[in-house]
């Protein structure tokens, strides 16, 4: 069985496990703290980042991105998460881009740094209470990315096209963490509300809607499919 190093905050992890998810693949899962990568880890990926996927064949591939290209080109009985013609998937990967780079930079990266990863840090190392400041900077911000994400939402049934993509993928593993965090006004965005109510609802998210981090419990609603 194929082997899936994550931690079950982290939205790029999120992302490759709705994958294989969606590919009708299973992984042993395990788990590794990002703010104290292990030396397993770095022997894997000289970065310490997370994911990492080991294949059956013990192929390692690093990165969310890098890991949904190998999976789109190794899990021949599958729906394709890439469909369509070049420009559809050109606008797949693009959404993924904006997601992966731009709404993490500004958005979930800030408040899973500041709500989740900094309680787990020694003081020496920054850890302690969040920067407020931060966080509010990064709701902030997300109000701009989200009425874009409802555009696209009410233009038709999946962001990239009539069919589910990566780029529902990547835009939902992000969207969940704040979700996690209690931190999305569900009823400033209701297009989205629908979108991500329908990724809710497909068997490949459940897992996610049972994860736990310890000592940060999820807000009642997290799990509800029709919140």
């Amino acid at each position: 069985m194929p082997t899936l190093i994550h931690f079950p905050l982290d939205p790029f992890s999120r992302r490759v496990r709705l994958a294989l998810a969606e590919y009708g693949q299973q992984a042993e899962l395990i788990e590794e703290q990002p703010w104290q990568p292990s030396p397993d880890l770095y022997a894997l990926d000289p970065t310490g980042s997370l994911p990492v996927f080991i294949d059956d064949n013990r192929s390692v591939v690093c990165g969310a991105g890098a890991i949904g290209e190998y999976l789109e080109e190794t899990r021949e009985t599958k729906p394709s998460l890439l469909p369509g013609s070049a420009s559809q998937r050109a606008e797949a990967r693009r959404l993924v881009s904006w997601f992966e780079g731009r709404f993490h930079g500004e958005v979930s990266g800030p408040v899973l740094s500041e709500k989740a990863i900094r309680r787990f840090l020694p003081r020496e190392r920054g850890g302690g209470a969040p920067d407020m400041g931060r966080v509010r900077a990064a709701i902030a911000s997300q109000r701009q990315h989200f009425e874009y994400l409802g555009e696209l939402a009410d233009a038709g049934t999946w962001l990239a096209g009539p069919r589910l993509t990566l780029a529902d993928l990547a835009a939902a593993a992000h969207i969940s963490v704040l979700d996690y965090l209690g931190e999305i006004p569900w009823q400033d965005y209701p297009a989205v509300k629908t979108w991500y109510q329908r990724l809710k609802s497909r068997p490949s998210f459940r897992p996610l809607l049972a994860d736990t981090v310890r000592g940060l419990a999820p807000p009642a609603h997290y799990a509800d499919l029709d919140f």
